[in-house]
C-alpha cells in the first residue's frame, strides 16, 4: 500500500532535513548529555528502545508534571505520548506522589501484604467485574504469569494469539503470520526454541480462522487486547467478540484480555464497557500513576481452578511472582491512583478532549485532501495512513511507514509537542487543555500543508 499518496516526498526530504538542524541546534544540552550517555550506556540509552525516537540524538526530561515534561534544555511539551500509557492520568498525580511519599516513610517491601492490597483488590473486583486478583511488577509479568496459569489449569500446552500482537516481553506471543504461515518474530533476540510449536496464530477479526485454531480442543487460552493498539489501532467487527467468546467456550479456552492499553475506554476497560467476561484480565502500567506494577484478575470459575492447580503441583517453585511483586509502595500508588485519579469524572473528561483531537485530526485531514483516517479508542487516538482503518494486523502492519512517521513526530517536537514514538498514537489526560489539543491540530495540518503534492 502507499502511503505517501498526495505527498510531494522531495519536500518532505528537505523538511526533515531542516527540522533536524533545528533540533540540534535548540538542545545542545541534551546533545551533550547523548554524548556522555554513549561512554556506559549501550546504544546510549538505558534501554535500547530508547533510540527508536525520531530524534537525531536522545532527548533527555528534567521534569514531567500534569500533561506536559521539560527537557534539560528548558523547552516544555504538551505531552500527548503521556509515558505510552504509564502516565495515562498526566505526570506524577498529587494523590500518587503523596501517598509514595508517606509509604516511602512506612515502609517499601517486606514481602507481606499491607492493608492496601485489601482495598485495591476489592476495589479492581468492583471495577471489572473479576472477583480475584493477584499483582505483578510490569504487564509482561502479568502476561507470562496469566499463561503459566492458564496451562496449569487445562493441562494445555498451545497458546492463541492475534497477528501482529504485543503483550510486552513474553516470548510465548512473538509469532506472526507471513503469507499465511505462522513463524517466529525475526526481530526476537536470543530465542532459542521454535515458538510455533506451541503457539498458534490468527488475524483479527476472523472468526473462522478462530474457530479452526480452537477445534482441537488443544488451545489453552487466547490472549488478546480487545482492540489491537500495538501495530496501530485495529478495532473490532461489530459482533466479533461475542462469537469469539462463545468460541472460546464452546472448546474450553480461556479467554484472556490484556486491557493495559485499552484501559483508555473506561474505568473497567474495554471489556466492561462492551459487555465482554473474560476469564481472566491483564492490566499493566496506567493502574499504579507511573509506579511500576501490573495485576492480573480471575473470574471465580477460573480462581477455583487455579487454586486446585496450585495444591496439586508439587512444593517448590511456581515461575510465578518476584520478591518485589505487590510491595508496600506500589500498592499505596495503586491504592491513591484508583481511588482518586483513575475517576469516572477524569475520564469523561478525557473522553471528550480525545473526541476535540479526532475531530480536529479529521477535519484537517479532509481539508488537505490527504487519504489517511482517524481511529480512537476512549482517551486514545491515531491517524494512519490509509483511507478506512485497518481490520487485523496484516493490513494494520502494511500502512505503517516508519520514514514518515518519524518525520511528523520530529516536526512536532520541534513546536513543543510529543506523540508516542511508534506509529501515530496520541494521549489525553485529564490535565490537557483544549488550548493543547487545537495546538497540537495546528501543528498536524501545517505539516501537511507543507509537504502535500
Amino acid at each position: 500500500m502507499n502511503t505517501r499518496t498526495g505527498l510531494d516526498w522531495s519536500k518532505a526530504q528537505q523538511l526533515y532535513l531542516r527540522e533536524r538542524d533545528a533540533f540540534v541546534a535548540m538542545r545542545p544540552a541534551s546533545r551533550a548529555l547523548s554524548r556522555e550517555a554513549a561512554d556506559h550506556l549501550l546504544f546510549g540509552v538505558p534501554l535500547h528502545w530508547m533510540d527508536d525516537w525520531s530524534t537525531p540524538f536522545t532527548l533527555f526530561v528534567r521534569a514531567a508534571q500534569g500533561a506536559s515534561f521539560e527537557d534539560v534544555d528548558g523547552h516544555r511539551y504538551d505531552d500527548f505520548c503521556l509515558g505510552d500509557t504509564g502516565a495515562m492520568f498526566g505526570h506524577s498525580p498529587a494523590p500518587v506522589a503523596r501517598a509514595l511519599a508517606e509509604q516511602g516513610a512506612r515502609g517499601l517491601t517486606a514481602m507481606l501484604p499491607s492493608r492496601d492490597a485489601v482495598w485495591v483488590a476489592e476495589e479492581l473486583a468492583r471495577r471489572f467485574g473479576l472477583p480475584y486478583w493477584q499483582f505483578a511488577l510490569s504487564a509482561s509479568d502479568a502476561n507470562r504469569f496469566a499463561l503459566r496459569w492458564a496451562r496449569a489449569m487445562t493441562g494445555r500446552r498451545q497458546l492463541l494469539v492475534f497477528n501482529g500482537c504485543y503483550h510486552g516481553t513474553v516470548d510465548d506471543v512473538f509469532v506472526d503470520l507471513d503469507g499465511g504461515r505462522p513463524v517466529s518474530r525475526a526481530s526476537l533476540l536470543g530465542q532459542a526454541t521454535d515458538l510455533t510449536q506451541n503457539t498458534r496464530v490468527v488475524e483479527f477479526n476472523d472468526l473462522a480462522a478462530l474457530e479452526a485454531a480452537l477445534a482441537d480442543g488443544e488451545v489453552a487460552c487466547l490472549l488478546a487486547e480487545p482492540a489491537m493498539t500495538n501495530i496501530g489501532m485495529v478495532l473490532p467487527e461489530p459482533g466479533f467478540w461475542p462469537a469469539a467468546q462463545a468460541l472460546c467456550r464452546r472448546y474450553g479456552t480461556l479467554l484472556i484480555l490484556d486491557e493495559t492499553h485499552t484501559i483508555s475506554s473506561g474505568p473497567g476497560g474495554f471489556g466492561r464497557a462492551h459487555g465482554l467476561a473474560p476469564d481472566m484480565l491483564v492490566l499493566g502500567k496506567p493502574v499504579g500513576g507511573g509506579v511500576p506494577c501490573a495485576v492480573y484478575g480471575f473470574s471465580a470459575e477460573t480462581a477455583t481452578r487455579a487454586e486446585a492447580a496450585k495444591r496439586r503441583a508439587p512444593p517448590g517453585h511456581s515461575g510465578i511472582g518476584t520478591t518485589l511483586t505487590a510491595n508496600m509502595l506500589a500498592m499505596a500508588a495503586m491504592r491513591a491512583n484508583l481511588e482518586q485519579v483513575m475517576t469516572d469524572t477524569a475520564y469523561q473528561a478525557m473522553f471528550d478532549l480525545a473526541a476535540r483531537l479526532a475531530a480536529g485530526l479529521r477535519a484537517a485531514i479532509t481539508r488537505q485532501g490527504m487519504p489517511w483516517c482517524v481511529t480512537q479508542v476512549g482517551a486514545r487516538t491515531e491517524f494512519q495512513f490509509t483511507p478506512m482503518p485497518p481490520l487485523n494486523g496484516s493490513q494494520a502492519d502494511a500502512i505503517l511507514d516508519g520514514e514518515l512517521e518519524h518525520m511528523i513526530h520530529l516536526y512536532l517536537l520541534n513546536r513543543g509537542l510529543s506523540i508516542t514514538p511508534f506509529h501515530n498514537m496520541m494521549l489525553v489526560c485529564p490535565h490537557t487543555s483544549e488550548s493543547a489539543v487545537d495546538r497540537l491540530v495546528a501543528a498536524f495540518e501545517a505539516f501537511l500543508i507543507e509537504i502535500r503534492a
